[in-house]
């Protein structure tokens, strides 16, 4: 009988005594690898969020190889070019054409032309578009989950109920259906579980069967008539301190991308891309990305995953990370102060080990 042991999950990697105040398991990271980006250098409109706590998290190095699975204004792929030169390498994917058209327009700087592989491709498909750039095993991998500025602030996109615009919601306008579709076409009951499971939503039933009854009418194709809709069946917008159509236009943004079954891939081809002592870190932008992250991380760093009622260990789980953060990151004051998008922002880092790294081969120059 082999003895059950399970790794607590409350402990956690314990922070360098020199470093006070990091985050971080390895001394004066956060000093050593934050960068300077001048705005200009920035696309207009663009504030990537955590930038500095994400690039720092990473250990970047010189002639290091790291993905940005979400490309979006570019914030991110600079600021990991600039502390990974002169010849760090950055495969930079997002699945929107409009980011890979500014990816590879920052191309255009022959400095950055053989440092910047744009790629146009869900991250859900990372390890594969990795392996056919034959970019393996890589340093670092950096996903971003939240939207762009660009994609918020472009009306046609269908993202923001602040601005009126045709209701799409598609990462990728060429691909998949459009939000609408599962507006106009989803049974009652099934709208309201998207809407309750994706968006956590308490009014989810109230604005399923308004949005049922509206549609009889004649179909709901844009923002500005759904954020109407939801308005009116939640009751307006009286002691609340956000829209009341955000959850329903997040559940709709999710269930439009699949973007929780999306999210699964791209953390496990992630870690299957790593090389030893290779970095993930990943923000957040709401509680169900998080969890997923979360558990993700505990579920790759435990020894055993066996259901708690087995008396015993049979899964012989190897664990592939190390979790590197005691907790979850956030902005600092300031910055959620100087960008309201990122108050709801969070990080967390992991670490991949080297006992398992069977899952990739190639060479690292």
């Amino acid at each position: 009988m082999v003895q059950r042991t399970r790794r607590d999950p409350r402990l956690t990697l314990h922070t360098h005594q020199s470093n006070q105040g990091c985050p971080f398991r390895h001394p004066c990271v956060m000093g050593s690898s934050r960068v300077s980006v001048s705005p200009s250098a920035l696309a207009a409109g663009h504030v990537p969020v955590l930038r500095d706590e994400a690039i720092a998290a990473l250990l970047p190095r010189a002639g290091g190889r790291y993905v940005d699975g979400t490309f979006g204004g570019g914030g991110h792929t600079r600021a990991l070019l600039a502390a990974s030169g002169p010849d760090g390498v950055v495969l930079a994917l997002d699945a929107d054409p409009a980011a890979i058209a500014r990816a590879e327009a920052l191309r255009a700087d022959q400095e950055l032309a053989a440092r910047l592989i744009p790629v146009q491709s869900n991250f859900a498909d990372l390890a594969d578009v990795a392996q056919e750039h034959a970019f393996v095993p890589v340093d670092g991998v950096l996903l971003d989950l939240g939207l762009s500025s660009f994609q918020l602030d472009t009306p046609e996109r269908g993202f923001a109920f602040r601005l009126d615009g045709p209701l799409d919601m598609r990462f990728d306008p060429t691909r998949g259906v459009p939000a609408s579709e599962l507006v106009n076409t989803l049974p009652e009951a099934e709208l309201a579980d998207v809407i309750w499971r994706f968006g956590e939503e308490p009014g989810s039933r109230r604005i399923a069967r308004a949005v049922v009854r509206e549609r009889k009418e004649g179909p709901i194709e844009s923002t500005g008539q759904l954020a109407a809709i939801v308005e009116r069946a939640l009751g307006g917008r009286r002691g609340r301190d956000t829209h009341p159509a955000t959850r329903t236009f997040q559940a709709l943004r999710i269930a439009t991308n699949d973007e929780m079954g999306v999210l699964e891939s791209a953390l496990a081809g992630a870690v299957d891309v790593l090389a030893p002592g290779g970095r993930l870190a990943v923000i957040a932008f709401h509680s169900l990305e998080d969890r997923q992250v979360k558990r993700f991380i505990e579920r790759e760093s435990a020894t055993c995953v066996c259901p708690p009622e087995l008396p015993i260990c049979v899964c012989n789980h190897q664990p592939r990370l190390q979790r590197v953060t005691r907790r979850a990151i956030r902005p600092s004051a300031d910055e959620a102060a100087a960008n309201p998008r990122a108050r709801s922002a969070v990080l967390r880092v992991a670490e991949r080990l080297p006992a398992s790294f069977s899952d990739v081969s190639g060479d690292h120059a």
